[in-house]
């Protein structure tokens, strides 16, 4: 059986609607369900306003995760935040590096009573 042939779909697609839902995280597939289209549509027609959105709610993470970092009049700093935040943008760790100076052999184990 053949494909029937003829003018594509239209379908009823906002593009400040899918700039939206892809600021919120949603997937391709979930957008394209919210629409009622194949998801190679959405990504095909509106690839910029994915990016765009997905991009916005990247901003707009990071707002809440540096505002709950550094607290306000309500709420202190989150110390958890100022940790992750610290090693994703400063490259802090908390392993310590400890470099080892002396052969094993050179190593006096004493014994504790």
């Amino acid at each position: 059986m053949s494909k029937a042939v003829g003018r594509p779909k239209k379908y009823d697609i906002d593009k400040e609607q899918i700039e939206k839902l892809a600021g919120f995280g949603c997937t391709n597939i979930e957008i394209a369900s919210w629409f009622g289209c194949d998801e190679s549509h959405i990504r095909k027609n509106y690839s910029e306003y994915l990016i765009k959105g997905r991009e916005k709610g990247k901003i707009r993470l990071r707002q809440i995760q540096w505002k709950l970092a550094m607290g306000d009049e309500k709420t202190p700093p989150n110390a958890t935040m100022l940790i992750w935040l610290g090693k994703q943008l400063l490259g802090q760790t908390d392993k310590a590096e400890i470099e080892w100076e002396h052969n094993i052999e050179e190593v006096k184990f004493i014994e504790i009573k």
